[in-house]
């Protein structure tokens, strides 16, 4: 069984895709690539078919990532193929809870920075959009401080699947 993980922000051109892109890498360097997919999404669908924001995409390209991404509005129907649901931040958790068609795959949402042990207090990733350039760089690093967590989360289930 496919491991399916998918990243939630808003508009689905800055965070998530961040976040997808930064994930997907650790998943193929830990070898994980035929076991786990990858994906993002946003909870509306203000830019649905647009490419990622050119400053997250620069982020990422001068950072070694790599991204192939157009926006798309996440569906409730998406949970029954979903083993993880990962929000960027509190607002992005409650509405994918609310849409949730079960307490089963509610309980699949989770807050990125969760997986990481050093974050503390306000585990959102604040949104880039509105800023300059650093508040992308700001966002990519708060996702990779998570995603080693996220990925020996993910590693811990996948090898529990495969045993």
């Amino acid at each position: 069984m496919t491991y399916r993980v998918c990243f939630v922000c808003t508009g689905n051109i800055c965070r998530s895709p961040i976040a997808e892109s930064v994930f997907r890498a650790r998943v193929e360097s830990a070898g994980l690539d035929g076991l786990v997919e990858v994906d993002s999404a946003g909870t509306g669908d203000w830019h649905e078919g647009e490419q990622a924001d050119p400053r997250a995409q620069s982020v990422l390209e001068e950072h070694g990532y790599a991204l192939d991404h157009t926006a798309r509005r996440f569906e409730s129907s998406w949970f029954a193929r979903l083993v993880l649901v990962v929000a960027l931040d509190s607002g992005h958790l409650k509405a994918l809870r609310r849409l949730a068609p079960t307490e089963k795959d509610a309980a699949k949402v989770r807050l990125l920075r969760s997986y990481d042990p050093a974050a503390v207090g306000d585990l959102d990733v604040p949104d880039p959009y509105y800023g300059g350039r650093d508040g992308f760089e700001e966002c990519l690093e708060m996702v990779e401080e998570a995603s080693a967590g996220l990925l020996a989360s993910v590693r811990e289930d996948v090898e529990g699947q495969v045993a």
